[in-house]
């Protein structure tokens, strides 16, 4: 029979990679791409995506089987983060929720204490989230910034609105951006591009285009991710850093994770669903190109390290 030639796109840029960790700590690298996700044959791709855990500095009020899967250790960060990395954490994702003015209204102090804990606690690179509130984000960002200085965290969320004191504070410590934008491709260049003139290299830039969870927006989601992946690889710079979605967030707060009961017996027992639904959303969005997962459930952890061993495999 005549052999069939795959045709094979031929691509004139590449996905930028971006280094987490360092100084005597673990180093996590991702992005690195010259093809579309797990296109083996078509070109390089020398990095796994990174699977990230969330870790509270305030016990969260979360689902009670989710709190359940991790047990007492969600009353103590430090607790919790070297049992993510027991789980699997090639990244812990540190939020200080506790600053947030309608929680306790930690100060920058008080969460710099707990920053210092889990990084004396564990040896994987740290994301470090603010609270929300923009006001609040650059209090105790640029605190943890400089706390953990040499350490090459990333720091999130830089948006529109605080990207100059983000992006400084990046600058002065040596760390990463996360470059959070509503889904759209034109608002994520915009804004890698204001955070470039700042002064920050694209090389410390992750992007956060938000993503929906599975029933509420992940289809679009996915596409835009494609867009902007297509666009990196066509040779746009301004769109080729790596990709980072907030899996655990978005999955754990739709109705099918929450509610347990006035719903039709077709959704199934609550447990199995809610933790579907982390689980599909996380292999959909892998298979989008994101770089780094930020997950909840140590089941959706399991799953999605098995997913990306056998996309990886050549």
């Amino acid at each position: 029979m005549p052999v069939v030639e795959v045709p094979l796109e031929k691509w004139t840029g590449k996905i930028r990679e971006v280094t987490l960790g360092g100084n005597g700590r673990k180093r996590v690298v991702v992005g690195g791409e010259a093809t579309l996700p797990f296109l083996h044959f078509e070109g390089s791709i020398p990095n796994r995506p990174a699977i990230a855990i969330e870790v509270d500095d305030c016990q969260p009020a979360w689902s009670p089987h989710l709190t359940a899967a991790w047990g007492d250790v969600v009353a103590d960060p430090v607790g919790w983060a070297k049992k993510a990395v027991e789980y699997g954490a090639d990244i812990i994702a540190l939020y200080l929720k506790s600053a947030d003015p309608d929680e306790q209204n930690s100060s920058a102090a008080e969460t710099t204490k707990v920053v210092d804990k889990v990084l004396s606690a564990v040896d994987v690179p740290l994301i470090i989230y603010g609270p929300g509130v923009a006001e609040k984000d650059n209090e105790v960002l640029v605190a943890a910034a400089d706390a953990a200085r040499g350490q090459r965290v990333a720091l999130g969320n830089c948006e529109e609105k605080n990207h100059r004191t983000i992006a400084a504070a990046c600058i002065a410590s040596n760390h990463i951006a996360i470059a959070r934008t509503p889904i759209d491709i034109n608002l994520a260049k915009q804004l890698n591009i204001l955070i470039s003139e700042v002064g920050l290299s694209p090389n410390s830039i992750l992007m956060d285009p938000t993503t929906g969870a599975l029933g509420y927006g992940i289809e679009y989601s996915y596409s835009i991710m494609d867009r902007i992946r297509l666009a990196a690889l066509s040779g746009d710079a301004m769109v080729a850093m790596p990709m980072i979605c907030t899996v655990g967030e978005e999955s754990w707060r739709q109705k099918e994770a929450i509610v347990t009961s006035g719903v039709p017996d077709s959704w199934g027992e609550h447990e199995q669903r809610s933790l579907l639904w982390e689980e599909i959303t996380a292999v959909a969005l892998i298979n989008s190109g994101a770089g780094i997962l930020v997950l909840r459930h140590p089941k959706t952890v399991e799953l999605a390290k098995a997913t990306i061993d056998k996309l990886m495999a050549r």
